[in-house]
């Protein structure tokens, strides 16, 4: 998922978004008079929590605009120097360096960046990390057992599979698998791939995520591959008496296992420079990291030394070490899903 407006944020944008997605920040500590642009492809009550904090903190205004972070690069790159933008807040790292590489990134203060390790942050100091999600196995309980379950990305190519698989190639959050999988076996292995996964997909394509991990809990298909907080959002919606899925890991390393990581830029063209790197400075402090913490994302907080309660240790988790600079662009996974026609 990037932005998508789904069930989890539908009330607070029905209220905020009628004649447009401009939503203007409210409850601001007065005295500033200082107001910032926040394009966000990432989910709407986590951003909505941080903002409201940040308001309070700050006394400066956001103005939140919410829609997918592909189609946010689309529109920097149409509005250019002249973008409203001052942030661009995104939960995966290629569309930030698709502006890196075209040069419409500020760079971050040093001592924002310090907040993030240095591997979840921009190879080049222009945006930096604020949380993570990793790629994951969500299947039916009463369709699979553990044991039947593939322990790499790759295996779900076989036959065997056909009409069990639920499929999502239009979600960016895939986009960093099919990437892992074409430096892992070349790009000939990852288009055969993803054609064989969408032929046993067969009428299991969905648009998204959340989709598919509803479908799944549901019996409607065996499983899928989402980022691990889809089934816990899906959890604390239904209620953990209703859940019929659950989740499972690839095989330590895998090119399936990919940890996707959420991050913020600055906009070179913005006109308010200063309090755009405070907002930076907030995302990756302790208060800022805390509330993704408690989040109902349930995404990883990787700054500033925070941690989640809840789900398997941050520190425990044993993805693929594909690095933010080989995730790249993204440009060579959209090229493949569209010779797949997943795109």
């Amino acid at each position: 998922m990037t932005a998508r407006v789904r069930r989890w944020g539908s009330v607070a944008l029905a209220l905020g978004m009628a004649g447009g997605l401009l939503v203007a920040g409210a409850g601001a500590a007065s005295g500033s008079g200082q107001s910032i642009t926040l394009y966000s492809g990432q989910h709407v009550q986590t951003t909505e929590a941080l903002v409201a904090a940040f308001e309070k903190k700050t006394g400066i205004t956001v103005n939140t605009r919410y829609d997918d972070e592909d189609v946010f690069v689309d529109q920097i790159l149409a509005e250019g120097t002249h973008s409203p933008a001052d942030v661009f807040y995104t939960e995966n790292s290629p569309p930030l360096e698709e502006l890196a590489a075209k040069g419409l990134l500020a760079p971050v203060a040093p001592s924002t960046l310090a907040h993030t390790p240095a591997r979840y942050n921009s190879p080049d100091g222009k945006w930096v990390g604020v949380s993570a999600r990793v790629s994951v196995l969500v299947y039916n309980t009463s369709l699979l057992k553990p044991s039947q379950l593939p322990t790499s990305a790759m295996d779900l190519a076989e036959p065997k599979w056909r009409g069990k698989i639920a499929l999502a190639g239009a979600e960016t959050d895939f986009q960093p698998i099919v990437t892992t999988v074409a430096r892992t076996y070349g790009d000939a292995a990852a288009l055969k791939w993803l054609e064989a996964l969408k032929a046993n997909a067969t009428s299991h394509i969905y648009p998204d995520n959340e989709t598919i991990a509803d479908e799944v809990n549901r019996g409607q298909v065996a499983l899928g591959i989402i980022n691990q907080y889809y089934w816990y959002r899906e959890r604390a919606e239904v209620g953990a008496s209703n859940m019929h899925s659950k989740i499972a890991y690839f095989a330590p390393r895998d090119v399936g296992y990919v940890l996707d990581v959420s991050g913020a830029g600055i906009l070179r063209s913005s006109t308010h420079q200063a309090a755009a790197q405070k907002f930076l400075a907030f995302l990756t402090s302790a208060q800022g990291q805390t509330i993704i913490a408690h989040s109902e994302s349930y995404e990883y907080p990787i700054a500033s030394g925070v941690t989640r309660t809840g789900e398997t240790p941050f520190s425990e988790l044993q993805p693929n070490p594909v690095t933010i600079a080989e995730l790249g662009t993204g440009a060579e996974a959209i090229k493949l899903l569209q010779e797949a026609q997943l795109l």
